[in-house]
């Protein structure tokens, strides 16, 4: 008999806990089955998918270049979610501080979520470079290393960006997309204080890792099941809305493209 595929997550928030137990329930009942172990941060649920400890990973796209550095690209993506594609980081500013350009950052103050976030500080970097903004040189950076390890999963230091620049200990501040919206949204930033400067290109953020060890006839019926989630279920939607998606997608992998690059030109180490 096939052991159920173990699955890792990190609890970055007390969610996780009945995202993961009706994802649990709803596998088992689909057929492939699943169990899972929780992490408190990214680079252990890497060591343990690395060592073989458990089958795939829920990873960030972080944890994901550090996973397909460390096995010299011998790890698949296996699905993401449908949110996961098309996202994106965004650089707010002070509306008193007379920015209107990218341009107009140069000598002043960016503040930038957790050192291992790659949508609150590694790809706003990389992105702005891009738009010849050297932030290492030209701006001042203001780092909020908060839940270091979690790579920016509990917007903890977003918030803080955002706190930053509505009260002036920032002119501007870098976060991503969905947590500027749903901070707009429940009015958690002060949308007379702040506005959206700039939108960064796309990029890809989580998906689900596995080694290239782990045998099709495992993760095949595991995915393909996952993928059968339906948001028009009323047993399913709970979970989706949770977990921040509609559908479960097959991977897609060049939007990470950027990521690796950034790793490299930025030089963490990984």
């Amino acid at each position: 008999m096939t052991r159920p595929i173990l699955m890792g997550a990190v609890a970055y928030d007390p969610k996780v806990v009945p995202i993961w137990d009706g994802i649990r329930e709803y596998l088992k009942e689909a057929g492939p089955g699943m169990d899972y172990v929780l992490f408190s941060n990214y680079e252990a649920q890497v060591d343990a998918l690395i060592s073989g400890f458990i089958d795939i990973a829920w990873n960030t796209n972080l944890a994901y270049v550090r996973t397909h550095r460390r096995t010299d690209g011998h790890c698949r993506a296996l699905a993401m979610r449908d949110t996961d594609v098309d996202y994106s980081s965004v650089i707010v500013v002070r509306k008193d501080a007379g920015m209107n350009t990218l341009a107009d950052l140069r000598g002043r103050t960016l503040a930038l979520g957790s050192r291992d976030s790659g949508h609150a500080a590694i790809l706003p970097l990389y992105f702005l470079k891009r738009q010849d903004i050297d932030a290492q040189r030209e701006l001042k950076l203001l780092r909020f290393d908060l839940d270091v390890g979690k790579h920016g999963d509990t917007g903890a230091s977003e918030s803080a960006v955002l706190n930053a620049v509505a009260s002036g200990q920032a002119d501007a501040g870098a976060v991503g997309d969905p947590f500027w919206a749903k901070a707009l949204e429940e009015r958690a930033v002060d949308g007379e204080k702040v506005r959206l400067l700039w939108n960064t290109p796309a990029y890809h953020h989580c998906n689900f890792t596995a080694l290239e060890s782990l045998e099709e006839s495992r993760f095949e019926p595991w995915v393909e099941a996952l993928l059968r989630m339906d948001y028009n279920d009323s047993k399913h939607r709970p979970l989706l809305d949770m977990e921040g998606l509609k559908r479960w997608l097959p991977a897609q992998t060049e939007g990470y493209r950027t990521l690796f690059e950034a790793v490299d030109e930025q030089g963490l180490e990984l």
